[in-house]
């Protein structure tokens, strides 16, 4: 799962070029030891906390990350390629499950490179197009994420709450639909991102670097800038409390239908509410885990914006803390559906193993829905 805008840039290039400049953005640590009229590290009778710093940013973090990429990239390709490969697997929330791995791909593939590059080297190296279209493709892909949840959800509660009215609904074609809506109105409703950021010059040790930075209006030196605390605010609400509200609220419509012995619609066999709630227990977690990656960096990231984080080297750690565990959210999945999904269990074997499974690969769905396979009875609750 990805990160919010401007998160990539909490390397040491936005840590120099935030106290360098007096400028808010990220991550303003005293790195500008040359700099008389900015607190440095020397100057509260710390002078090591420089050198520690910078080894912990370039060399941990960027190890962190590497392993984030390593269990990314192999999960997530697992993912799509089980469902892709597994027909017995297609449903509205397995084509969602897909879509979810390839946002987090993406992310690993485009965006995690770039960020421990900002963070090894103390300038950004890329050039300003690569500098917009990294910040632009993190933030395509926390929303491309968030909002498969809330599809995901969405389908948990038609598939509950209205069972048998919500099979001609629940179909791979409109799973399809919907997800290329999604898509469609993100990449061109970020466009404002990819304006927003650019590479900014700035002087440490008498050499002129550069980081990559969101473009802050300035009324002297950047009065075509933007209003970052408005931007801020905005891409925390629309990414985040937004659709989180929406998935509560869906769930809280669906938790008392769903532990009720009978569903709403018709009678259903007892494995047929037990697949139903295995598959919803799984969306569930899916869910919690994101918010709970996601909500610390959004808040440190709201409360920069308006100059309400205090700066020190504890909150420094605890950012970039933040930033590595919301970096995660892009590599559990694939381990949470491999816990709680018993065909993924076998599915994955299956591929890793280069075999089929001794057990037969069998949907959730049993009784009188299991000999109804066809395109629109598909895609209720196999997984």
């Amino acid at each position: 799962m990805a990160v919010p805008p401007n998160v990539m840039g909490v390397g040491i290039p936005v840590f120099m070029y935030n106290n360098c400049l007096n400028l808010t953005n990220l991550s303003e640590v005293a790195f500008c030891q040359n700099a008389s009229s900015i607190s440095t590290p020397e100057d509260n009778g710390d002078p090591d906390s420089f050198t520690v710093m910078e080894k912990i940013v370039s060399i941990a973090v960027p190890i962190l990350f590497g392993i984030i990429v390593l269990l990314g990239l192999f999960g997530n390709l697992l993912v799509v390629i089980v469902v892709a490969a597994n027909q017995q697997m297609r449903s509205t929330t397995n084509l969602l499950i897909i879509n979810l791995a390839v946002a987090d791909l993406l992310f690993i593939v485009f965006c995690v490179p770039f960020t421990a590059t900002d963070y090894i080297l103390p300038f950004w190296p890329f050039g300003d197009f690569w500098c917009k279209t990294v910040q632009y493709l993190i933030c395509v892909t926390a929303y491309a994420s968030v909002y498969t949840l809330v599809l995901m959800s969405l389908d948990r509660f038609l598939a509950v709450v209205h069972p048998i009215a919500s099979m001609s609904v629940r179909t791979e074609r409109n799973a399809i639909t919907a997800i290329v809506v999604v898509w469609v109105v993100i990449v061109v409703g970020c466009v404002p991102v990819f304006l927003s950021h650019g590479v900014a010059s700035y002087v440490y040790s008498s050499n002129v670097q550069s980081a990559c930075v969101y473009l802050q209006y300035d009324p002297v030196n950047r009065p075509d800038g933007h209003n970052k605390p408005l931007f801020q605010i905005t891409f925390f609400t629309t990414s985040y409390v937004v659709p989180l509200a929406l998935i509560c609220g869906l769930y809280l419509c669906m938790i008392m239908r769903l532990w009720r012995g009978v569903a709403p619609g018709g009678h259903c066999s007892a494995e047929s509410r037990r697949g139903k709630k295995r598959v919803t227990r799984m969306v569930v977690v899916v869910v919690a885990i994101f918010a709970i990656c996601w909500c610390p960096i959004q808040v440190i990231l709201v409360l920069k914006s308006v100059d309400r984080y205090e700066i020190t080297n504890t909150s420094v750690m605890v950012q970039i803390v933040s930033h590595v565990l919301a970096y995660m959210n892009s590599c559990v999945n694939p381990i949470l559906y491999a816990f709680l999904s018993e065909n993924f269990r076998k599915a994955f074997r299956k591929v890793i193993y280069c075999g089929p499974d001794r057990a037969h690969m069998t949907g959730q769905i049993n009784g009188p829905e299991k000999s109804a396979l066809t395109k629109t009875t598909r895609t209720n609750d196999i997984l």
